[in-house]
């Protein structure tokens, strides 16, 4: 039951000292959520009271199924962003139609990942490199706080998710601008970032809210211009099970697998960050309770949710100890549902686009960008084609390029792995290292000794064959042995097998004698079933290269591993 339910291994031993920082961390997490949650589903093209429906079933499923100790699950701006972006498209007519269809995405992106995370499908994630998720996480940041600016400024721009329609909606309708509006979301923002400087733990996104909906109940008259959020409904989400048809589910299909990615990527990434040497983080496991958090949650009028790291940072910062800071952050949402949603009527827009704003700008990540510049050009470049595809295609084309640009970026460089020269380092029994690295190495004119830096596989075997070409081409007539340092080759396919046989055959045509070294266990396999061996020869297979080289120049060794090459590991 532990493996299901992680939560079980650490709630019969919890310890009362540890309540006061769940408390506290929990109430915390519960004041920031009543904005975000409000903010958030406005950028998903919902009712304000969607966002806080996602930020009470999905926190209480999270803690039961988690492995995080500072996750903070419910909506985001990112997700939500891809949800309206997305389900746009299909040209739903209605807002109850609009609404249904959310649900249905959510139920469905909860099954999905379940599924991904039943079948420990994980590992998946490690095919989008973190470059790739930079640049994606920056664009879709640059385009969540452009779009606020419609609200900021009051006017009537049309959305979108491509930067080049944001920002032509924003210059073509400007002329409508609201000086009320532009005025009140400043100021919003100002407060935020003025009283973070002062103390972290306050919450200026709450504060923010209290003085916008003070100074708009109180002027309204003089800032009618203003748009408010006005009624948000009372009282708990009602059970319905999301409606779903064959035709539905096709068109939903691929948003579904976008989002359930996105959000998963999200929550690893978050959760890896914060975890400490001691976390028993399973990110399987964390599938799966987002999964079921979503799932969950589409039956309960929650949409699509997954972890936030502001909010996760701000749960460690304030003291969690536990998972158990989720239920308290969801039982503040739970009184606010009961009681407190009418005082949400005067509150400004305004004030949720600064709220937003200031909240994605800290995702624009200016200096993992610097580093890559300095750092690693590759990267540098596959960051920035995540991040102009996102940018001007939108959020799921932005996400296919990163994933096929990772994808890409893994068989390119597999296929022309590091290949090195080796010489012998002066005043050693048996150092061999690059000779363009080392400018003292001793190099024999008859000898050629390469190390190939990765395993020997179909889609590398003719980059190794024309380099080494090229290598014995370079030394000439005068060459007479190739000795291959195999300590890297970690496994052989078929195709290197062939491939090895060719040069074998072809270089002993030339009078050209081969010498393996240091073959390693699942290679031997490979080449003893294969027969391989038997061209290659056992006596000229040792166990470092110094043995190879004393062999062809004594005819003599002092080991070879001749018994070890049939072993079968």
């Amino acid at each position: 039951m532990n493996k299901i339910f992680p939560i079980l291994d650490w709630l019969p031993n919890y310890k009362t000292s540890l309540l006061r920082g769940d408390i506290f961390a929990g109430l915390t997490i519960g004041i920031i959520l009543i904005p975000q949650g409000i903010a958030y589903a406005i950028i998903a093209g919902l009712p304000p009271i969607y966002g806080l429906y996602t930020a009470l079933i999905p926190q209480l499923i999270y803690t039961i199924f988690g492995t995080s100790k500072w996750m903070s699950t419910g909506p985001t701006a990112l997700d939500s962003l891809i949800l309206a972006s997305s389900i746009s498209t299909l040209a739903i007519v209605g807002v109850e139609n609009y609404i249904a269809i959310v649900f249905a995405t959510t139920l469905l992106t909860g099954i999905f990942q379940l599924i991904l995370g039943a079948f420990k499908l994980g590992f998946i994630m490690n095919f989008v490199s973190k470059p790739v998720l930079t640049g994606f996480i920056t664009a879709a940041a640059v385009i969540i706080a452009l779009s606020q600016f419609r609200d900021l400024f009051g006017i009537d721009a049309p959305r979108s998710n491509q930067i080049q329609y944001i920002l032509s909606g924003l210059f073509d309708n400007i002329g409508t601008l609201h000086w009320h509006s532009l005025l009140i979301g400043v100021l919003a923002i100002f407060l935020i970032y003025g009283l973070h400087k002062i103390n972290k733990q306050l919450p200026g996104q709450l504060i923010a809210i209290i003085l916008g909906i003070i100074i708009m109940k109180v002027s309204y008259n003089y800032l009618e211009d203003v748009e408010i959020v006005k009624s948000i409904p009372k009282g708990l989400p009602s059970f319905a099970i999301p409606e779903m048809n064959y035709d539905l589910f096709l068109k939903l299909m691929p948003i579904a697998l976008t989002l359930s990615f996105t959000g998963f990527l999200q929550a690893t990434s978050i959760s890896k960050s914060l975890e400490d040497v001691n976390s028993k983080l399973d990110t399987n496991k964390e599938l799966i309770a987002l999964g079921a958090s979503n799932f969950i949650g589409s039956f309960f009028s929650a949409y699509v949710s997954t972890g936030s790291f502001s909010r996760s940072a701000v749960n460690k910062e304030a003291g969690a100890n536990t998972p158990l800071a989720n239920v308290f952050a969801a039982l503040f949402i739970l009184i606010t549902l009961l009681f407190l949603t009418p005082l949400f009527y005067y509150l400004p827009k305004p004030v949720l686009a600064a709220i937003i704003i200031t909240a994605v700008i800290k995702l624009i990540k200016v200096y993992e960008i610097k580093f890559l510049w300095n750092t690693n050009k590759k990267d540098f470049i596959m960051m920035l084609i995540t991040f102009l595809v996102t940018l001007t295609f939108g959020i799921k084309e932005g996400i296919i390029v990163g994933v096929l640009v990772s994808i890409f970026v893994v068989i390119f460089q597999s296929s022309k792995p590091h290949m090195a020269v080796l010489g012998k380092v002066p005043g050693t029994p048996y150092f061999y290292r690059n000779i363009d690295r080392f400018d003292d190495v001793t190099i024999d004119d008859d000898i050629l000794i390469i190390r190939f830096d990765a395993q020997l596989y179909f889609a590398n075997v003719n980059y190794f064959r024309e380099k080494l070409e090229r290598l014995v081409n370079l030394k000439g007539d005068v060459l007479k042995l190739i000795v291959i340092d195999a300590a890297v080759i970690h496994n052989i396919d078929s195709t290197g097998i062939a491939m090895l046989n060719d040069i074998v055959s072809k270089y002993h045509k030339r009078g050209i004698k081969i010498y393996f070294t240091d073959v390693k266990g699942p290679v031997r396999d490979y080449l003893t079933k294969s027969k391989l061996i038997d061209k290659i020869g056992v006596e000229n297979c040792f166990m470092h290269i110094q043995d190879a080289v004393e062999f062809y120049k004594t005819g003599t060794s002092s080991s070879t591993f001749s018994k070890y090459i049939k072993q079968s590991n």
